[in-house]
């Protein structure tokens, strides 16, 4: 016969010590979340301080300490750009119209030269392909004189086109971004296509550029903000008000006795609502062009 086997006695269980290393986790989360914080306040109060500007008078300006709020808060610098000799509305037109064609034309030949680049093969692609990634490195410095003298000698001085012709045909670190992001989608769905008898055009536009909304909603972003922005080329290529943008004119509301702050810090205010406004509706687009690891 088999003796019963005997229950073990119960064991007390032994209470676990808290962990040191539990203080120094809430320690250093708290750090970082500090250094969060500063950096938040650091980006946020330049513009924070031009916006409480841009609401005050003058007289406010030159009589109160810079961080202290409008009172009352005064419409008086809005108005004042949008009347008399100032008409700040033109720059703002023709600078959407610059950026609205720049984009259009970005857009278009960027996509059709990554796809190229990411897809179709011809002798000596990746060489092509990294000669002109290189060009990102000369700085656009080096290239404003070649560009004013070429467009001088076609009479394109002060004209629409010679604002929008060196940026219209694409960008490398558009093309760079396209391909990358293009290179990236399942070869059977393109490989399916080819099967049901679909050409390159006809693969690129129905199933590529669909694949790639938030890829290109984001270069719409970054494209609008630099040329919206931009303050060089403008200022060099055009004369006199009729094709200003607004970083001239914002520029220009400054002259060599009065600097005119609360005009300017009105006129920035107005210069970042419509890239604001565009930033809010292309918020999700972003972020998930950003979260993206696969396809689906």
């Amino acid at each position: 016969m088999t003796s019963p086997k005997l229950d073990a006695p119960a064991q007390t269980p032994v209470p676990r010590r808290p962990s040191r290393s539990l203080p120094r986790k809430i320690l250093r989360g708290s750090w970082i979340y500090l250094l969060l914080l500063l950096g938040f306040i650091v980006t946020v109060a330049p513009f924070l301080l031009s916006l409480m500007t841009a609401f005050k008078t003058p007289n406010q300006f030159a009589g109160e300490p810079a961080l202290t709020p409008p009172n009352p808060w005064s419409l008086e610098n809005f108005a004042s750009l949008f009347s008399g000799d100032r008409n700040f509305i033109a720059p703002v037109v023709v600078t959407a119209q610059i950026v609205i064609v720049i984009v259009i034309g970005q857009l278009l030949f960027s996509v059709l030269a990554a796809y190229a680049f990411a897809r179709v093969e011809f002798r000596f692609r990746d060489a092509l392909f990294w000669v002109y990634l290189a060009t990102l490195m000369v700085p656009q410095v080096v290239t404003v004189i070649p560009l004013y003298t070429m467009f001088s000698q076609l009479g394109l001085r002060n004209t629409f086109w010679g604002l929008v012709l060196p940026f219209v045909f694409g960008s490398p670190y558009a093309i760079f971004l396209l391909r990358e992001y293009f290179r990236a989608i399942p070869e059977d769905l393109i490989s399916a296509a080819r099967l049901d008898g679909a050409g390159t055009i006809r693969i690129l536009f129905s199933i590529v550029i669909p694949l790639s909304k938030p890829i290109l909603a984001t270069l719409t972003i970054i494209t609008v903000v630099s040329h919206w922005n931009n303050f060089l080329w403008p200022l060099i290529i055009t004369s006199g008000k009729t094709w200003q943008t607004v970083t001239v004119a914002t520029a220009g509301l400054q002259t060599q006795y009065n600097g005119n702050w609360t005009l300017v810090m009105a006129a920035t205010t107005i210069a970042m609502a419509p890239l604001l406004i565009l930033f809010a509706i292309f918020q999700k687009s972003i972020i998930s062009s950003i979260a993206i690891t696969g396809f689906k």
